[in-house]
């Protein structure tokens, strides 16, 4: 009988061809996109995601999101920093394996969260903080879900603005620009009625 011995071998080999260290697809919601990454992934320098994570005042009890996380170097830091939830998202599988190993090997894998799913379809709605290095014409189509956030909410991005909307800070480091901007109040501003007089 060959072949049952067969097929134990190729459920065998399935199995241990599973990626390690990560979470279950059926546990990474949303389900995962299809669609190709919208940017090649260029990694953050150090200096960098230094200075994101200090221009959002990122504290011990924060939650932060960074959308198209990469290697999972600004979710680790902000972990590091006692974020109570991080949680990186990116739509390329590879990125998400390789940001899991970087939080092993950074001893914080159960501190944080990296998700495969398209930034767009991500509810970020939770979020103290946001941070982003993608490019102009992503950060203009995301633009109206971020203005959408709770006001305060602190947003960072790396190298690229957001059109008009004039950031609170803009620094240099290391010749890369940094922009910060801080959701605004949306509840209309009602003016106190001054009683008639008599």
């Amino acid at each position: 009988m060959v072949r049952p011995k067969l097929a134990v071998a190729a459920a065998l080999a399935a199995v241990l061809l599973l990626p390690v260290g990560r979470p279950s697809a059926a546990s990474d919601t949303p389900a995962a996109s299809t669609r190709k990454p919208d940017v090649i992934w260029v990694p953050t320098p150090d200096a960098v995601v230094d200075e994101m994570l200090e221009l959002a005042a990122v504290e011990p009890g924060d939650v932060v999101y960074d959308l198209g996380c990469g290697d999972g170097r600004i979710v680790i830091a902000a972990a590091k920093r006692g974020a109570s939830k991080a949680v990186g998202v990116d739509i390329d599988p590879e990125r998400i394996d390789q940001a899991w190993a970087n939080a092993r090997a950074a001893g914080v894998a159960d501190q944080v969260k990296f998700v495969q799913a398209d930034l767009f379809e991500m509810d970020f709605s939770d979020a103290d903080v946001v941070t982003l290095y993608l490019l102009p014409d992503l950060n203009l189509k995301l633009r109206p879900k971020i203005l959408a956030l709770r006001p305060g909410t602190r947003i960072v991005s790396h190298a690229f603005d957001m059109g008009d909307w004039k950031p609170a800070v803009e620094r240099t480091v290391d010749g890369k620009t940094v922009y910060a901007w801080t959701v605004p109040d949306h509840a209309p501003r009602v003016q106190a009625r001054t009683p008639p007089q008599r």
